[in-house]
């Protein structure tokens, strides 16, 4: 199989560095070519070029994990595979933390990447019961957070809209024995507004839409996401390469295993959607008032506030201070809903033994997108990931002039 492998990949050339022609053409022509032919990896030396096929390929199963495990880095064709190995190794050899960024434009496969290298060592790493229980963990942390975390932009069906840092910790025996999740920039906008084409975060749709019979009555919802104002707004809430009711049993089934309390996280989603839709008109001194009491009083429910004071907070309001408000309350209460969120998953994946650790930082940084509508969330988001992209071109080139220097070879730059 390794020898179909190599040459299945002889289409153009696997490392852009050995490219005759350093022109953007060439480089484009190359990966083209290689894509052409589902070869969606190629190298820049030790770097790994990933083009998303928007399909299945079978370049992901056990057979080609065995491949890669403890091979050299270029002795077989580019492989994300080969990147999550070439780290791993590295680590153990010279007992010392490494770190893998992801990084690229929304929809170029970040997510998945991130997702592949965590399968590869839950396969590769040395297995006990124990270590298959924390390795189960953080697998099904994904789901959670995709759900919670991810929604569907003009670009991508399932765009991160938070960045997310993860440490993988491995003993001296190279066994993977627990992590840690950093997440910083949701973005909680989206939460009362989406932009036409686009989707509030999964979680709600899968909710509404998957949500048992005798769950929803006893929340007050209906199965009809065209019920509640915050998951409308992108006119749709139904899309065909989504489906919400099989998600919604992926992650019932990872908070089970991570031990996540269902009830807690459902309450804050219902307060969400019964909050979008209390409604206000204007009375005479131009204050607000509520032109329906029925989503007020299951607010007041699950705040665990009476129904008059909740009504007295909200009615001294003009009505666009009354609907500012409202929003705000949404975008604080799920913000900390997903705090809560990464904070179990830390606790349940958190390593206890005190004894010196060798981690593989995982950083999966949102994508690039410009919105009809901008919010500041998503100005932070884009100016965060060009300050990265930067920082990380001249750290490459950094290294590259640093092995230059070492081998006496003249570096001349070109401004």
């Amino acid at each position: 199989m390794e020898g179909a492998l190599t040459a299945r990949d002889r289409v153009g050339i696997q490392d852009f560095v050995l490219l005759d022609e350093t022109t953007e053409e060439a480089f484009l022509s190359n990966l083209k070519k290689r894509f052409s032919k589902d070869l969606i990896y190629t190298y820049i030396g030790t770097l790994v070029v990933s083009v998303n096929p928007y399909k299945e390929l079978d370049i992901y199963n056990k057979k080609q994990m065995d491949i890669y495990m403890g091979v050299n880095f270029f002795e077989l064709p580019p492989h994300i595979y080969a990147l999550a190995d070439n780290a791993y190794h590295t680590m153990l050899t010279e007992y010392n933390n490494h770190f893998i960024l992801i990084s690229g434009e929304s929809g170029a496969g970040k997510t998945e990447a991130s997702k592949k290298i965590l399968q590869y060592y839950a396969v590769s790493c040395p297995s006990t019961t124990l270590l298959n229980t924390v390795r189960d963990k953080m697998l099904k942390s994904n789901p959670v957070l995709e759900a919670f975390g991810n929604a569907k932009t003009l670009k991508n069906d399932n765009s991160s809209r938070f960045g997310k840092y993860m440490d993988i910790q491995f003993d001296n025996q190279g066994d993977a024995v627990g992590g840690h999740i950093l997440n910083y920039l949701l973005e909680k906008s989206r939460v009362v507004h989406q932009n036409h084409g686009e989707r509030n975060f999964h979680i709600f749709y899968q909710l509404v839409e998957g949500g048992e019979d005798n769950l929803l009555h006893q929340l007050g919802l209906e199965r009809d996401c065209q019920h509640y104002n915050y998951l409308t707004q992108g006119e749709c809430a139904i899309v065909s390469s989504i489906n919400d009711k099989n998600d919604w049993k992926t992650v019932k089934n990872a908070m089970q295993v991570i031990n996540i309390d269902e009830t807690h996280t459902n309450v804050r989603l219902v307060f969400v959607l019964h909050l979008g839709n209390i409604n206000f008109n204007t009375d005479s001194k131009g204050h607000a008032i509520l032109n329906s009491n029925e989503e007020l009083h299951w607010v007041s429910k699950y705040l665990k506030y009476r129904y008059e004071y909740v009504l007295k907070v909200l009615s001294p309001y003009t009505t666009d201070h009354a609907i500012y408000a409202r929003d705000a309350l949404a975008k604080a209460i799920y913000g900390q809903t997903f705090t809560w969120l990464v904070n179990r998953i830390n606790e349940s994946i958190e390593n206890t033994d005190s004894s010196r650790k060798t981690v593989i930082g995982l950083l999966d940084i949102y994508g690039f997108e410009v919105f009809y509508v901008n919010s500041f969330e998503q100005f932070c988001i884009n100016y965060c990931n060009e300050k990265l992209q930067q920082l990380f071109i001249q750290l490459t080139l950094k290294a590259e002039q640093e092995e230059y220097e070492a081998e006496d070879i003249e570096v001349i730059l070109l401004t």
